[in-house]
């Protein structure tokens, strides 16, 4: 059964890199247009593989100092010494992701604005396209690290199946704190970019988006790609392996057997099989609506979400036997609730619906309304999240046998999570795709290509935000689920540390440590968002003046007969993102291991609970008011309300403006944090329990 599982798994992530590595080559293919359309797409690649170069190097000095940390503690016997190795690992393979993704991203752009000069469907498959290589290449390198670990662990060094997750959860603690560099300081980059060129080019200015003449735009599509795309695979990335590995690590302690985990990985290896397939289904017709091609994508997705579901009930009825085959139930849930997580998502932030429509209309009486409207958006958006997946945790958790057996059911809310996240190459894939429609309407405009052409790209670009708010909302919600099972991890490792179980003994609400790390767990969200935040304001401060600077000081400027200062906003925003990026990351990695020295093993319980609770709302409010705020400002510019340059369409794009580091900086970060949280608990578990105070 163990060799099966690696052979399988293994197979799987090669026939995903495989099909990744056909896709790119095909979308290579396609031609990039005229010689300017090259152009700009070069200066787009340049400045974004500068800033991951630059980037990596400080990313590097933290791997290091933390393998050394890790090292020591091996020394000392209070971890194993793979977990050092694991961690590098786990943030290596984690930037790769982000790295392949962003790679063919800068690659595609021209070739969809160029795509789209021919029509709308072949422009939507060149954008597809490339997402899937992203998608695939996330799942195919997550399956590779966690078969070859698997194998190293069980036949090269005889680990038992307890130390194989235990070690294994070690690189998920890798590939969060790569994600969370990756998506704030690429979050940072693309959100002063953007905030920079449009108050100043839109607002102050009047001149269209993407405006050649604007100093900032090549800086907002580097950003694009750093942020929406790097950012995005290497956050996926861990997600897609933190539920893997959390559901692995619970099913040896529910079940005891190999075959608890197996089950996770296999169901990943043929969710990569009903991905691939759902993505022949992506197709439309030219002058599709939001709503046909919202229907396009759908299809591929839906497709692929009923494959696995079909297939899951009689892989579990085979490996875990039919004395557990309820446990398909918890699956299923899963499944269903990142369906309509992603429906509720959309229903709230596209514009084919009443909420962001009349988010639009609010933009007529001033900006204030617009923000107060988008806001109360956020807010209420929140709702349907929760019922979802509360409902997906109860179903999962009774159906696995919670109500006679606790680890058992708490292997069930970890496998929903591997259920949500098993098409997840597809799902990412429709997620992806926005920010290189996105770059195509830049280059577009830049370009000076025919209007149907940016008619088209703007079409894409708007369905991108529906679906990368969508993909959101898929990646918090799963988040949730991971880190409720992780938080369980937690508990069962320090179970099994001399000493620990003692010091876990009382984890009612009424013991003052768990209250006290309940309610620094609540506030850790607002603090991280709030640093995010001012980051992206102090970031795009600088950008603002330099633009501004710009056109009053280059002559000719305006009038379209000098060429504007693209490298110095780049270079800005470069600079402030890679300074802004460390603070949030440290805090993530060290509030966990203050709080367990100071309140001990259940204030660390408190503050995962607490963490997971808050954040999990906070991210979806961030997410889909800034994804609502950007669908209005897009609704206006198709014509309503006054249309393009009108005053309703400056209050939309100052609530864009509002809404940007909401949607693509605070909001997806903070469902890397609620994981990493509890991945650096686990790991510094055994230091908790032999040196806190209480």
């Amino acid at each position: 059964m163990e060799k099966l599982i690696v052979i399988l798994t293994f197979a799987a992530a090669v026939f995903a890199l495989l099909y990744a590595l056909i896709t790119a080559r095909k979308v290579m293919k396609f031609s990039e247009g005229t010689d300017l359309m090259k152009k700009i797409s070069l200066s787009v690649r340049t400045g974004a593989n500068a800033f991951l170069r630059r980037q990596y190097k400080i990313v590097l000095v933290f791997f290091v100092i933390m393998f050394v940390v890790l090292g020591v503690m091996a020394l000392l016997e209070l971890l194993t010494p793979f977990v050092p190795f694991a961690f590098l690992t786990g943030g290596f393979f984690s930037a790769l992701s982000g790295f392949i993704g962003m790679k063919i991203a800068t690659a595609s752009n021209a070739r969809t604005a160029n795509a789209c000069r021919e029509g709308l469907n072949r422009g939507l498959r060149v954008a597809f396209s490339a997402g899937s290589v992203m998608g695939f290449t996330v799942v195919g390198l997550g399956l590779l690290d966690i078969s070859v670990w698997f194998f190293l662990l069980k036949f090269v060094f005889h680990l038992s199946p307890a130390d194989i997750t235990g070690a294994m959860l070690t690189f998920g603690m890798g590939a969060s704190s790569m994600a969370l560099f990756a998506r704030v300081g690429g979050g940072i980059f693309t959100k002063a970019a953007d905030v920079g060129a449009d108050l100043v080019g839109k607002v102050e200015a009047g001149i269209p988006e993407d405006d050649p003449r604007n100093p900032a735009v090549i800086a907002d599509n580097v950003g694009d790609n750093v942020g929406d795309v790097a950012g995005m695979g290497a956050d996926l990335y861990e997600s897609y392996v933190g539920s893997i590995i959390s559901a692995c690590a619970l099913g040896v302690a529910a079940l005891g057997s190999i075959t608890a985990m197996a089950l996770p990985m296999i169901l990943a290896s043929l969710g990569i099989v009903c991905s691939v397939l759902g993505t022949f289904l992506v197709r439309t017709k030219e002058g599709a609506s939001q709503k046909q091609l919202l229907r396009a994508l759908s299809r591929g997705t839906n497709f692929s979400a009923i494959l696995i579901a079909v297939l899951a009930f009689p892989l579990v009825y085979f490996i875990l036997g039919k004395e557990n085959w309820t446990i398909y139930f918890a699956i299923l849930s899963g499944l269903i609730a990142g369906v309509l997580i992603g429906q509720s998502t959309e229903y709230y932030t596209s514009d084919s619906y009443k909420p962001t429509r009349n988010l639009a209309c609010t933009s007529e009486t001033g900006t204030a309304t617009i923000i107060i409207g988008g806001l109360s958006v956020g807010m209420l958006s929140t709702l349907m999240p929760i019922v979802i997946v509360s409902v997906c945790v109860l179903i999962s958790f009774f159906v696995s046998g919670g109500a006679e057996n606790m680890s058992s059911g708490l292997y069930g809310i970890a496998l929903a999570a591997v259920g949500m996240l098993s098409t997840l190459g597809i799902t990412l894939a429709t997620d992806a795709y926005g920010p290189v429609a996105d770059n195509a309407g830049g280059i577009a405009e830049m370009a000076g290509l025919e209007k149907q052409v940016r008619e088209r790209t703007d079409a894409l670009d708007s369905l991108g935000n529906t679906t990368a708010a969508t993909g959101k909302g898929f990646a918090i919600g799963s988040a949730a689920l991971t880190a409720l099972a992780l938080m369980a991890s937690y508990i069962d490792k320090i179970k099994t540390i001399e000493g620990g179980a003692e010091k876990i003994a009382n984890l009612e609400i009424t013991n003052p440590t768990v209250l006290i790390g309940l309610f620094v767990g609540a506030c850790l969200p607002f603090v991280f968002a709030a640093l995010t935040m001012n980051s992206v304001g102090r970031a795009a401060q600088s950008v603002v003046k330099e633009v501004r600077r710009q056109f009053k000081e280059i002559v000719g400027l305006m009038d379209g007969k000098a060429e504007a200062d693209y490298a110095t906003c780049v270079d800005l925003c470069t600079q402030a993102s890679l300074r802004e990026m460390v603070l949030p990351t440290v805090v993530a990695v060290a509030v966990p291991i203050v709080v367990g020295i100071v309140l001990g093993c259940t204030g660390v319980v408190g503050m995962l609970a607490g963490a997971t609770a808050s954040g999990f709302l906070m991210a979806i409010f961030m997410s889909n008011s800034g994804g609502a705020w950007d669908n209005a400002k897009k609704y206006i510019e198709s014509g309503v309300h006054g249309g393009k340059g009108s005053d309703c369409h400056k209050a939309a794009v100052v609530g864009d403006t509002v809404g940007d580091p909401f949607k693509d900086t605070a909001g997806p970060a903070i469902n890397i944090l609620i994981k990493l949280l509890s991945m650096v608990s686990i790991v510094f578990a055994a230091v908790v329990v032999n040196f806190s105070l209480l």
